[in-house]
């Protein structure tokens, strides 16, 4: 195809994309997709190729919806649909990684012929089981598993699965008004690909699929064989549920590939901290991807030049019926870990370790008035400083997830936010310094104890700086001025209890001592480091 003719299709194929996402978030039921950005939308080929995806959302939902449609035309052939089939699916093993992200995927037809697909993951705001928390000893307490199925056939509802998902979820009107968020999204990606298809006459989309995921993939491949041959290595530490968890890699740069080792890793926890192999591959070609080559367009092609293994048991591969509702808490480490050890051969290219996950506090119980509430919401630390600025404060590194605003929070539940600010002196010092966490405190308007889960992070393993630069803080959670015993584990808190969470900091990068002093005199004036 004529290069100028591939850029004007391309380009219109990611604004067919981003409509789809658009479409989506505007007509979601939830804060966590409408505010906080919690999903991903992206157009396949009928061999289940990721093409492009939109520009919002998460690598864990993109990257692992990309090896979910696989799983899906597995289940469901092409010749086995027809026009207005939706499926769905949440099977952890099989998309990403959790029970409380739903794929809902949508076949494109014109006539009687499958011409593409569109898929969305949208994190629900309930699924039934435990509250979104780490306490499930088996995936089967943790909620509703959905296997890939239809969730419409030839445009009727399956009135069987709608009321067995009503039965099953706390909050039925809000979770099935995303899932029809989600379709709706995916038919306005379809009308806009008919069109797109018609205006360029398109009879399929592969030919086109196939330029644009061959030049990903040779862009990629260029861009490694550009670093540096050889095994680097290195290791990370969580807090881990009861104990500590060991994330070790090996990178071996070979050629045009990437292969990549998790052996040595720590073996699966008991409760649900546990990644899925669909969810380490989505966030460690995510990582390599950064690192190596950020500005190639992340579709099927991206993917093809990196090769993934993680022993099957270990915390990076979990075997079913394993607990796996915070698999984020682990998963969001992956990135880092990665930089840590392609650090090594591209030091310039890299930022120091971040607070990684994003901070996921749920709240359940029941309001003033005796009515049910469950309530989730996001917030992040600080990012690692990079090798010619600062980290960047409260901000969701790698997962890309929003926080939502406090006026959102206290008019969709009822809780009062008493307090929310940046960090003072949580990042890292070093010639940059490390991302400020940030600091939210609440109550709940309850007339009884209320439940509250904090699926955090490094409250006892900081963040580490990176070439002489120092780490940055720990987090903290604090329940009426108690540190309880594992911030981790559901709390019941008294009515009336402030709950606050202190978020931690980014690590440094450099020397302290090499920090240019205006900005050194920068920090003093602004109150991040003492006068």
């Amino acid at each position: 195809m004529e290069p100028v003719t591939l850029e004007i299709c391309w380009n219109r194929l990611v604004g067919v994309v981003n409509e789809q996402a658009t479409a989506l978030q505007r007509t979601s039921f939830t804060s966590i997709v409408r505010e906080a950005g919690d999903l991903s939308a992206g157009v396949f080929d009928r061999r289940g190729y990721m093409v492009a995806q939109a520009v919002t959302g998460t690598p864990g939902h993109i990257n692992s919806m990309a090896l979910a449609m696989k799983h899906v035309l597995a289940a469901c052939p092409l010749e086995s649909l027809r026009p207005g089939d939706v499926l769905i699916t949440n099977d952890p093993w099989k998309t990403s990684g959790h029970l409380n992200d739903v794929t809902i995927c949508s076949p494109v037809f014109r006539g009687d012929d499958c011409v593409a697909f569109f898929a969305s993951t949208c994190h629900t705001a309930d699924i039934g089981g435990h509250i979104f928390s780490a306490e499930a000893r088996e995936v089967y307490e943790e909620g509703l598993f959905i296997p890939i199925m239809k969730l419409y056939e030839a445009g009727r509802p399956n009135e069987s699965l709608m009321a067995i998902l009503r039965a099953n979820v706390r909050l039925p009107e809000m979770v099935l008004g995303d899932f029809h968020a989600q379709i709706a999204g995916g038919a306005v990606g379809g009308e806009r690909l008919l069109e797109f298809m018609a205006e360029f006459g398109l009879p399929h989309l592969e030919p086109l699929a196939d330029e644009i995921i061959e030049r990903t993939e040779r862009a990629m491949r260029q861009a490694i064989r550009a670093l540096r041959p050889g095994v680097y290595h290195n290791v990370l530490t969580s807090d881990g549920f009861d104990e500590p968890i060991t994330i070790r890699v090996s990178c071996e740069v070979k050629g045009d590939e990437i292969l990549i080792d998790y052996a040595g890793s720590s073996p699966a926890s008991r409760r649900g901290i546990n990644v899925v192999m669909n969810y380490t591959e989505a966030y460690t070609t995510y990582g390599v991807k950064v690192i190596v080559s950020p500005d190639v367009p992340n579709n099927e092609g991206a993917f093809r030049p990196v090769t993934i293994a993680a022993p099957e048991g270990s915390i990076l591969n979990v075997r079913h019926p394993a607990p796996v509702a915070a698999r984020h808490v682990i998963g969001h480490f992956l990135p880092h870990v990665i930089a840590g050890a392609l650090g090594q051969a591209l030091p310039d290219h890299v930022m120091a370790e971040g607070s990684a996950n994003i901070w996921g506090i749920q709240v359940s119980g029941k309001d003033v008035d005796s009515k049910a509430f469950s309530h989730v919401f996001f917030a992040s630390g600080g990012t690692g400083a990079r090798p010619t600025r600062d980290g960047l404060s409260a901000t969701a590194f790698p997962s890309g997830v929003l926080g939502t605003p406090v006026e959102v929070i206290e008019t969709i539940a009822p809780l009062i936010v008493e307090r929310k600010a940046l960090r003072d002196g949580s990042g890292g010092a070093g010639m940059y310094r490390g991302g400020l966490g940030q600091t939210i405190a609440f109550r709940a308007r309850t007339r009884e104890p209320f439940v509250c889960s904090v699926l955090c992070d490094r409250t006892r393993h900081p963040a580490k700086g990176f070439l002489g630069g120092e780490a940055g803080a720990p987090g903290e959670v604090i329940i009426d001025g108690v540190r309880p015993v594992n911030p981790k584990a559901e709390q019941v808190v008294p009515t009336g209890a402030i709950v606050e969470v202190r978020l931690p900091g980014g690590g440094g990068y450099g020397p302290a001592v090499r920090r240019d002093p205006e900005l050194v005199a920068r920090d003093i004036l602004e109150g991040y480091i003492p006068a």
